[in-house]
């Protein structure tokens, strides 16, 4: 944007309070530089083989297989609760081994973070897309990011009056928690099947393979343990859906210099270590290769490094963030960039097909 940094400090104070209780333009003359964030000092020291990792995604598979094996044992209400915990976790830890971790080895690793608990999401195209995601220089953008919230002017104009509200419903925290996880979904297998129809050979073999691991996971869920359908695609799936949707709702937002663009949330709840400390978002993106157990320590060591670097997004907890943003829209859904492409020709809504061909490929909805 011409107006220069400047105007996203005021596009940030007029859709919400300030991010901190400081001021956003102290920070915009700070350096913006990787030479902050030292690079040996965070992994000096990783083993070959990270057992964190390993004993968390053994907690993570193990607590999988114990709830839903005992889960008519437990409390009902307790059972989703576990279940969204663990199905979120899991996503954690997909997120976590796509960047390397835990051996040197990516079959070894890719293994580690390919069974299908969350059912909708094939790993391999995860990690695709979020790989793809990590070029810093394009965040946010609906055509470079495949995890972008933002719209083009074509896919807005596209989506009729129903879509739109429904759009903007989701850019508040109340919106994205309740019908977000079901946008997300029916988004993202929508453009998946347009892609295996018009002849894409690779997904296709992603997702057959991909069936046959939910095929299993089923049958363990269903037939082995006999849960209910429902109760599985609700309190497991879905919810774990919204809880990883939390940490994902808040975490980037356009700027015009890309490092300001990816938030930090500061909690001391139990929810940095579902996250896998992922809220401190900023110093996953420049440093993705450190693993999740060493963020919080350096994230206090580098702490004003890294606020001067994002200039200074920073929440106080998720508490803060609902209280910002439960009803209130996070950002325009409309990217800057793309805010003023002429309108289509005609106003009424396009079929889904075309809605496709408008929409950039979107992989896991922002779940990085």
């Amino acid at each position: 944007m011409a107006e220069g940094r400047a105007s996203h400090v005021v596009r940030s104070l007029a859709l919400s309070d300030p991010p901190t209780a400081m001021h956003r333009s102290d920070f915009s003359q700070q350096t913006k530089s990787d030479e902050l964030l030292p690079v040996a000092s965070m992994l000096a020291g990783i083993g070959r083989i990270e057992w964190q990792t390993v004993g968390l995604a053994a907690v993570i598979y193990g607590g999988f297989l114990a709830v839903t094996w005992f889960w008519q044992s437990l409390p009902l209400a307790l059972v989703p609760m576990l279940g969204a915990w663990l199905i979120a976790w899991h996503s954690s830890l997909q997120h976590e081994v796509l960047h390397g971790h835990p051996t040197r080895h990516r079959r070894i690793n890719d293994a580690i973070g390919w069974p299908p608990l969350s059912l909708w999401l094939p790993y391999a195209i995860y990690r695709e897309g979020h790989l793809i995601h990590h070029r810093d220089e394009h965040l946010t953008d609906p055509i470079e990011d495949p995890e972008s919230a933002y719209f083009t002017r074509a896919a807005w104009d596209a989506m009729g009056s129903f879509g739109r509200r429904l759009a903007a419903w989701n850019t508040t925290l109340l919106g994205r928690l309740t019908l977000g996880p079901a946008v997300m979904i029916a988004n993202f297998l929508a453009q998946e099947a347009h892609a295996i129809w018009t002849g894409d050979r690779q997904r296709l073999r992603i997702w057959l393979v991909h069936l046959m691991g939910c095929a299993v996971v089923l049958a363990w869920v269903t037939h082995v343990c006999g849960m209910p359908l429902w109760l599985f695609l609700f309190g497991f799936v879905y919810a774990g859906a919204a809880l990883s949707r939390l940490r994902s709702f808040a975490e980037h937002r356009y700027a015009d210099h890309h490092d300001e663009r990816t938030a930090i949330v500061e909690t001391r709840s139990p929810l940095g270590l579902l996250f896998l400390y992922n809220n401190l978002h900023v110093l996953h993106h420049k440093r993705p290769a450190v693993p999740w157990y060493r963020i919080p320590g350096l994230y206090n060591r580098h702490r004003d490094a890294l606020m001067r670097l994002n200039g200074g997004l920073v929440y106080q907890g998720y508490l803060d963030v609902a209280r910002r943003f439960l009803l209130k829209p996070h950002d325009d859904p409309l990217h800057p960039h793309h805010h003023h492409e002429p309108q289509l020709p005609s106003q009424a809504p396009l079929p889904v097909e075309e809605l496709v061909e408008l929409a950039p490929r979107k992989v896991a909805g922002g779940r990085g």
